[in-house]
């Protein structure tokens, strides 16, 4: 174990950490938005909010987790762009994207994207304390509640008025999802980390509500699956198995109930998250790594670079929720080890792939940092493991 915290913690602060540092854009402020599959770097490309908040909220945990000035430097010039760029001041909430030099180009609002930011400048608010953060988290806290949510769940996509638009950017598989189990997750993500540096009993309440969903609605007791793509009323719109948030929701969830501290619904919850973790090391680990879906039957078997680390991360912390699960604690290393040898890529100034075929190889070409191809996933699993100090 030793070994691996140290592999670890090696590949973030001598890979991932100077990498990101190399994306900064002293100029227009943020980070550059795209850096192709052959290592170029696109200065005007368009900066996308998630990305953005994304890289807030990765920086600043690098300073909590390393206690490096210069990465909370670093969150404080992303929190800058955030603030001044990102932000509606006449309708609220944050855009989708930016154009490079900071102006708004795409300006839908999305419940997922007003998640993010809440996620980012929480985590932000809770290491430099600086009061504006946690103002403007709960600004979008409230926008989310009054705007984007109804009786029975999270609505998603809006134009920047706030009126409702059709959710393609959350939607896929030929699907156009009202619903969906992602953006539950990131809001429930987002409002964990608000509640852990000020726990206010409206969030509290946010988060219990969002248990109870995760539980009696998204979750499939026979599959033993969270269904992912639902129609305005909540119902399932696909047979498909996302092996990669399911092991991610596996681990938020158990999260959400220890900063929540409801003893009632740890008990509830942790029903749902062995279970997923359980049915995950069963159907979606294949010896080696993990694959990333099943749809109607056939399992995809590409290896994508956040389904990888948030696997690690989920069947460590299973591993520590039960000690005798030696399987888990087998499959972690087992995926470490395909990341280590496979996934990050050993060219001079690249990060970790996008995504890899069966064999390990990046056939897809996608592009190194993108609107989604962030430094959260891979970054989020160094800092718990570094933090969590599993031995074995």
């Amino acid at each position: 174990m030793i070994v691996f915290i140290k592999e670890v913690k090696d590949n973030l602060v001598s890979n991932i950490i100077p990498f990101w540092e190399n994306l900064r854009d002293n100029q227009y402020g943020g980070y550059y938005g795209f850096y192709d599959f052959d290592l170029k770097l696109h200065k005007e490309a368009t900066k996308g909010v998630i990305l953005n908040s994304r890289i807030l909220w990765f920086f600043t945990n690098a300073y909590t987790t390393l206690g490096s000035e210069e990465c909370l430097n670093h969150a404080k010039h992303a929190y800058e762009f955030l603030k001044n760029s990102c932000l509606d001041r006449e309708y609220g909430g944050v855009y989708w994207s930016m154009t490079y030099d900071g102006k708004p180009e795409d300006t839908t609002k999305h419940t997922y994207n007003q998640a993010f930011a809440i996620y980012a400048l929480s985590s932000y608010y809770g290491a430099a304390k600086d009061p504006e953060s946690l103002k403007l988290a709960y600004d979008l806290f409230e926008l989310i509640e009054t705007k984007c949510k109804d009786s029975i769940g999270y609505l998603e996509a809006f134009d920047r008025t706030f009126e409702p638009v059709d959710n393609e950017k959350l939607s896929e598989n030929g699907l156009m999802a009202s619903k969906t189990m992602n953006t539950l997750l990131h809001v429930f993500e987002a409002y964990t980390e608000l509640y852990r540096v000020d726990k206010q009993d409206k969030v509290g309440n946010c988060l219990r509500w969002m248990m109870d969903q995760f539980a009696d609605v998204l979750y499939n007791p026979e599959r033993k699956i969270l269904e992912v793509f639902f129609d305005e009323n909540m119902k399932t719109l696909s047979d498909l198995n996302s092996y990669g948030h399911d092991i991610e929701a596996s681990w938020l969830i158990d999260r959400g109930c220890e900063v929540l501290g409801d003893e009632a619904y740890t008990a509830k919850m942790r029903k749902v998250t062995n279970a997923l973790r359980e049915h995950i090391l069963e159907e979606g680990f294949d010896g080696t790594s993990l694959n990333n879906e099943c749809f109607k039957g056939e399992v995809d078997t590409t290896k994508i670079w956040w389904v990888e680390a948030e696997a690690v991360l989920g069947f460590i912390n299973g591993y520590q929720i039960d000690n005798s699960k030696n399987e888990y604690i087998d499959a972690a290393a087992k995926i470490w080890d395909f990341i280590k040898n496979y996934m990050i890529d050993k060219r001079s100034g690249s990060e970790w792939f996008y995504d890899l075929n069966k064999n390990g190889e990046p056939e897809s070409r996608k592009e190194i940092v993108g609107p989604w191809k962030c430094p959260y996933h891979n970054g989020r699993m160094c800092f718990e493991v570094i933090k969590r100090n599993v031995d074995w």
